[in-house]
């Protein structure tokens, strides 16, 4: 079996698509487990901004997180609108495009890209930093763990959506089903004991106690419980992956993945506050995640302790696959308007986006490799991108509505966007105000900078199509024969069959050595007589000549592009072909022992001049 065949799978026929769209089931798990992870970090995250509050802030996570909840429904309403309206994909981009103007489309796309390239790179790290701090040995390996999870989702979302479906089944049903019996063994130990359950392992207890609580302490601690909300907007974007009728099955997914998180959500933020629970300091001796704590206070530190927290790391780490379903369908949208190269367009070997997802896994691999796989201080973008493409799809779909007042269902339509945007923009102001001086500035430099990437690309498409564009007949004027020059380093059986092709379309062949301090150059002066004019002569052709340069400097490419820039220079009205013999590697990695013929075609397409003409004639060993 070859190794593409079995890392990647069998190549997929485009009428087998049917096969890999999936339903609500698999949607669940491939578009969800970045909302469903959230559970895990965004009541902790609310709970690390209310520290200074001390043993009031299990008080204020339910109100916080009920906030929380109101918006996370009057946003999944809002998407479940634009998967109906808009059920080719594409959510925030689409929609802003279609009803807010080109710019504040790419200005979502953009918030969308940095949300996903972001999730990539700190959903692994924060799963891994799990990881490391269970097993602390593990902490030299963090970035190789961080870049081994990286290369496993890229090569799980090359195989197809329906293999990462199967693949994921069984941590995302086992994460959700720990968490849920957890919560619900809390209320009915809570119920059992009139609201004050004796937890049986007790949290950490709180050392200090805040008198009153600051509004704009509240304001952050919301602002930070807000990264639960993230990948959300992932079902809208990617309605194409579903059977049909894949509006109802994306929208059934969506209510799924809202009413879990939500159960989730409010679940751990009740019993937060029931048993007192309270996060503590990152990197302190003894440290214990709110989950942590929680699982513990309601079952011990058992069997079901160690599984459902081995769930929690998986999940955290493996729930950056949403962004591989998402944002190589994002690039795709905008390939298709220009604003990316087409490749970005086209379905790989298995119906996915290849060019989308390898992308996405370098930019990621780069952050994780600069931040050597601790990405902390990118989280507080997170949530700036994700409420970005969030307010300006809500605002997209009022205006949609707008238009079609006179349909039926539309005023009503449009007061759930228009609450939606209402509640997403506030969310917004208060995440970037509290979050600006922890690195949500960069949000003002990276979104505006993959605008003016998008823009710039488009310019240099339109550009090239207003110059290959062609009118009229075909011109055939100047069919003269061109010059044909053929590199050589010795005349071996790769080199004579570049000869002899060059003898075919040419009646002024240049055969061009450059002598160097290779090995492998043979001098040809003496024997270029004998060996090539003779036999030409005999056989009626033109003899081919032969240059000979020297280098001074012991290099090949230099000597020989300045020769054919002076040979074009003193030949402006003809074609000079070169030719380009080459020996046909069997092996892929065979490749890397010999690269000259290629890098000499990249120089010549480089700097060769608008009259070259470059042909490459392979040699096969077995000739």
């Amino acid at each position: 079996m070859r190794l593409s065949v079995w890392l990647f799978g069998r190549p997929l026929r485009s009428d087998e698509e049917h096969h890999e769209q999936i339903g609500p089931a698999a949607g669940v798990r491939v578009l969800g487990l970045d909302a469903l992870a959230s559970a895990a970090y965004g009541p902790e995250a609310a709970l690390t901004v209310l520290l200074p509050a001390g043993a009031l802030a299990s008080l204020y996570i339910t109100s916080i997180t009920n906030w929380i909840l109101l918006i996370l429904f009057a946003v999944s309403f809002s998407y479940r609108q634009t998967i109906a309206a808009y059920p080719d994909g594409g959510g925030s981009y689409t929609v802003a495009k279609k009803n807010l103007g080109l710019r504040r489309g790419l200005v979502a796309a953009s918030a969308l890209c940095t949300d996903y390239i972001l999730n990539v790179a700190v959903a692994i790290s924060a799963g891994v930093g799990a990881i490391v701090s269970a097993v602390p040995s593990l902490l030299p390996y963090t970035l190789p763990l961080c870049l081994g999870i990286l290369v496993l989702l890229t090569i799980l979302n090359l195989r197809g959506v329906r293999t990462v479906g199967v693949a994921f089944m069984a941590p995302t049903y086992a994460f959700v089903a720990c968490l849920a019996a957890a919560i619900l063994g809390g209320v009915v130990k809570a119920l059992l004991a009139n609201g004050h359950p004796v937890p049986v392992v007790a949290p950490p207890a709180m050392t200090t106690t805040a008198g009153t609580i600051a509004t704009w302490l509240l304001l952050r601690a919301f602002a930070s419980g807000c990264t639960a909300m993230t990948g959300v907007e992932a079902v809208s974007n990617a309605v194409p992956i579903f059977s049909e009728p894949r509006v109802q099955l994306a929208q059934r997914t969506l209510l799924i993945i809202t009413l879990t998180l939500a159960f989730l959500l409010a679940g751990v933020a009740w019993l937060a506050r029931i048993y007192h629970l309270h996060a503590r300091p990152p990197g302190e001796a003894g440290y214990q995640s709110v989950l942590s704590q929680m699982v513990g206070a309601v079952a011990g530190r058992g069997p079901f302790y160690y599984a459902t927290m081995t769930v929690v790391l998986i999940v955290l780490a493996l729930s950056a696959n949403t962004s591989f379903a998402d944002f190589p369908r994002v690039c795709r949208l905008l390939a298709l308007d220009g604003f990316l190269p087409p490749e970005f367009a086209h379905r790989g070997r298995r119906l996915v986006y290849t060019d989308g997802i390898v992308v996405l896994a370098s930019l990621a691999a780069i952050l994780l490799v600069a931040f050597r796989g601790v990405t902390d201080r990118l989280i507080p973008l997170f949530a700036v991108g994700a409420f970005l493409a969030f307010t300006i799809s809500q605002l997209g779909m009022v205006v949609h509505w707008r238009r079609r007042l006179q349909e039926p269902g539309a005023r009503r339509a449009l007061l759930v966007n228009a609450a939606g945007a209402f509640s997403t923009a506030g969310a917004l102001v208060i995440i970037v105000i509290s979050k600006f001086t922890e690195g949500a500035w960069l949000t003002a430099i990276v979104i505006p900078a993959f605008v003016a990437l998008f823009l710039a690309i488009r310019r240099y498409q339109d550009c090239i199509d207003e110059a290959v564009t062609a009118n009229g007949p075909i011109d055939l004027s100047g069919l003269e024969r061109p010059i044909a020059v053929v590199p050589m380093r010795r005349l071996d059986r790769v080199a004579r069959k570049g000869l002899r092709f060059g003898l075919i379309i040419s009646h002024d062949v240049y055969a061009v050595q450059v002598l160097t301090e290779d090995m492998d150059t043979d001098d040809l002066t003496r024997s270029w007589q004998d060996l090539v004019e003779e036999a030409a002569r005999r056989h009626g052709c033109p003899p081919p000549k032969l240059i000979v340069l020297r280098s001074p400097y012991r290099e090949f490419l230099g000597p020989f592009l300045q020769w054919i820039e002076r040979l074009a220079a003193t030949h402006p009205d003809q074609w000079v072909a070169v030719i380009v013999p080459e020996l046909v590697h069997l092996r892929w990695y065979h490749f890397l022992l010999n690269r000259r013929a290629t890098l000499l075609k990249t120089l010549l397409l480089l700097h060769g001049g608008r009259q070259l003409v470059i042909v490459n004639v392979p040699w096969y060993p077995d000739e």
